[in-house]
C-alpha cells in the first residue's frame, strides 16, 4: 500500500510550485508592459511639449514680425514730420510736442520688440517636464 501512495504521489501535480511560476510570470509581463506604458505616455508627452513649444515659438515671431514692421513705418512717419517741420521753417524740432509722442511711441515698440525677443529666447531655451516613469526607473 505504501507503494500505490508513493506512486500517486510522485504522479500528483506538485500545486505548490506551480503557481509561484505563473505569477512570477504574470509580475513580469506586468511590469514590461508597465514600462512600456510609461514609454509611450513619456513620448507622447513630449512631442506634444514640442509641438505646442513650435507653435508658440512661430506666433512669436510673427508678432515680433509685425512689430518690426510697426519700428520701421514709424521711422518712417517720424522722418517725414521732422522733413515738414523743417520745411516750415520750424525751429527746435526736437521739441515739438508731435515729435516726442512719435520719438515715445518709437521707443514703446522697442521695448515690446526686445520683450518679444526675450520671450522666444526663453521659448527656445526651455525644456520638456522631467517626469520619472512608474517605478522609479527611468526608460532608455
Amino acid at each position: 500500500m505504501e507503494e500505490n501512495e508513493k506512486n500517486l504521489q510522485e504522479q500528483a501535480p506538485d500545486t505548490e510550485e506551480r503557481p509561484e511560476p505563473q505569477e512570477d510570470q504574470f509580475d513580469r509581463l506586468k511590469e514590461k508592459t508597465e514600462k512600456i506604458w510609461g514609454s509611450t505616455v513619456h513620448a507622447f508627452s513630449t512631442a506634444t511639449f514640442r509641438a505646442n513649444q513650435y507653435k508658440k515659438l512661430v506666433q512669436r515671431k510673427i508678432d515680433l514680425s509685425a512689430l518690426h514692421k510697426k519700428i520701421a513705418a514709424t521711422h518712417s512717419d517720424l522722418g517725414k514730420l521732422i522733413d515738414d517741420l523743417r520745411e516750415a521753417g520750424t525751429k527746435n524740432i526736437m521739441n515739438q510736442g508731435s515729435v516726442k509722442d512719435m520719438l515715445a511711441r518709437l521707443d514703446e515698440l522697442k521695448a515690446d520688440a526686445a520683450a518679444l525677443e526675450e520671450e522666444i529666447e526663453g521659448l527656445r531655451v526651455e525644456e520638456p517636464p522631467q517626469e520619472e516613469p512608474p517605478g522609479g526607473e527611468q526608460s532608455e
